[in-house]
């Protein structure tokens, strides 16, 4: 067997990164290419700033986001440090002035990926997708006014952000259970540049006729409050909200702003809560 050959079977542990705007589909034709064209201007930039070699970095268009994911030279720690930050500061300058800003869910796993010619396969870009694209995470973006929340797989917490390091900080992540369709599984939440943030409560099922209709199969389903595992005990191991999702579609309910989007760093749950 040739190199060509075996690299194709072969999977090589790296950095999943989902990158999903939010509301895409409330974008007309023009205004997508815009969305489009600011997302990847946010990424790369980043890239750039945290001094990740391009060539270390395979990126997929998902029409609506990114895919991405990282070699393992590159340390997980500039991605979840250096990179979130720039990230997050790209994209503040990016919605100064928009009417309606721009708004990112990323969600990061480590794990065994597949490379072809096609692009990248495995249950870590799976679950990478799953993360960013859950209705809590939907949810969490609405309830706090902002405009990237960062979601992690439970084995990336674990070995990585819980021992902190340059711009990371685990004590500003706050834990809950979703049930995927692989199943339940424990996933962390992460606002740049708040305090841990609060896990908003769980919405009625809205029905089949308010269903967003720009889903795809990679995607979570209804949110349901569940506060209890599903073998009747308390769960011990995540502090924060425990949350159920079942089938393959999110709530369209979930995309639509109740209250004015605020832009920029808050410091303090008093300024975070502010009209």
């Amino acid at each position: 067997m040739d190199h060509d050959a075996m690299d194709l079977t072969e999977a090589r542990y790296e950095l999943v990164i989902s990158v999903d705007a939010r509301r895409s589909g409330e974008y007309d034709d023009v205004d997508k290419q815009r969305m489009r064209e600011r997302i990847y201007r946010v990424l790369e930039a980043a890239f750039t700033h945290a001094k990740v070699a391009r060539d270390a970095v395979h990126m997929e268009d998902r029409g609506d986001g990114v895919l991405l994911s990282v070699a393992g030279r590159i340390a997980v720690t500039r991605l979840l440090g250096l990179w979130m930050v720039e990230v997050h500061e790209n994209l503040r300058d990016e919605n100064r002035g928009l009417r309606v800003p721009l708004g990112l869910r990323v969600g990061m796993h480590v794990g065994p990926v597949r490379h072809d010619g096609r692009g990248i396969s495995g249950r870590a870009v799976d679950l990478a997708c799953r993360l960013a694209d859950s209705p809590l995470a939907r949810r969490l973006l609405d309830a706090e006014r902002a405009d990237l929340v960062l979601v992690t797989s439970q084995s990336l917490y674990e070995d990585v952000v819980s021992s902190g390091g340059k711009f990371i900080e685990p004590a500003h992540y706050s834990s809950a259970r979703l049930e995927l369709k692989e199943g339940e599984v424990t996933a962390w939440f992460h606002l740049p540049g708040r305090p841990a943030p609060e896990m908003p409560t769980a919405a009625p099922t809205a029905p089949d006729a308010d269903r967003a209709d720009d889903v795809d199969d990679t995607r979570g389903g209804d949110l349901v409050d569940d506060a209890r595992g599903v073998d009747g005990e308390d769960r011990a191991e995540a502090p924060g909200a425990h949350y159920t999702v079942h089938g393959d579609m999110s709530q369209h309910s979930d995309n639509v702003y109740q209250q004015p989007v605020h832009i920029g760093r808050i410091t303090g749950d008093a300024d975070r809560r502010k009209g």
